[in-house]
């Protein structure tokens, strides 16, 4: 077991966060990378948009990385020991384009209550101040979830481009992370990142998020994979686990599963983004 110490628990429960923490090799890390853009060359464009959710449906080598013992170990010193994946998104900001994410909080638009859930940000190259990497506001998990501002913005990664206005930059923590390194953040930290100024792609891999068995989705449907212990809740239909690249059978569950998220994401919304 590689379960987190009381340190890390320590600071995760008073700073929103817990980074780096060793979960792949650089193989492993190289190997999604590859898979990544095995993808961008046999099937162009399928990865964009809201193509970039749920890509453990598609890919064995992308829902093994969900499955990693390393990871579910970190996970369940926060979550517990009964543990569903409902869900993956690929970050990806190539270089010197003007992909960046605005200062957020995840449990204001995801619908997950309650909020026994954790975000597991895996980085498949390394991600540093240079090219974008996370920034986390220690703390701000402990506070009420902000109002959040809808704009849209040319190159924000964010589905409605939800901004939380304000945020002090100078006191965020950059998260830097080696490839095959992740970071664990709480549903209601307040974090972000800016903009992609190296030479190379800075992509991280990201299960959003590992749900505790008594999590249930209040603001629409969502498809899960049990990881790990039981299901005692049973509150979510179960995807399906993917049995080749890019299979006809699993695409049409990626894309059902994309449409019932797409639909929690802009509830409430007169308008759509390009995630």
């Amino acid at each position: 077991m590689t379960n987190l110490s009381d340190q890390q628990i320590n600071f995760y429960n008073d700073k929103g966060y817990v980074a780096p923490i060793d979960v792949l090799s650089i193989q492993e890390a190289n190997e999604i990378r590859e898979e990544i853009e095995l993808i961008e060359k046999k099937w162009p464009n399928a990865l964009e948009g809201l193509g970039r959710n749920y890509v453990h449906m598609i890919s064995p080598i992308f829902n093994k990385v969900c499955l990693n013992n390393k990871i579910l170990d970190a996970v369940e010193s926060l979550i517990g020991k009964n543990i569903l994946i409902c869900g993956t998104t690929l970050f990806i900001k190539n270089a010197k384009e003007k992909g960046f994410v605005s200062f957020h909080q995840d449990a204001k638009y995801i619908g997950l209550e309650p909020h026994n859930w954790v975000t597991a940000w895996i980085a498949v190259t390394d991600s540093n101040e240079e090219n974008g990497c996370m920034r986390m506001w220690p703390g701000s998990h402990k506070g009420k979830l902000k109002d959040h501002e809808q704009k849209f913005d040319e190159g924000n990664l964010l589905t409605r481009g939800q901004t939380i206005k304000n945020v002090p930059i100078e006191e965020t923590d950059p998260i830097v992370l080696k490839a095959g390194q992740m970071s664990l953040h709480h549903p209601t930290v307040i974090h972000g990142s800016g903009l992609n100024k190296s030479k190379d792609r800075r992509i991280g891999f990201v299960v959003q998020s590992y749900i505790g068995s008594n999590v249930d989705q209040v603001l629409g449907k969502i498809y899960v994979q049990k990881a790990r212990g039981e299901d005692t809740h049973k509150f979510h239909e179960y995807s399906k686990v993917p049995i080749d690249l890019m299979n006809k059978e699993d695409i049409i569950s990626w894309n059902k599963a994309k449409d019932e998220l797409s639909k929690i994401f802009y509830k409430g919304s007169n308008k759509k983004g390009k995630y």
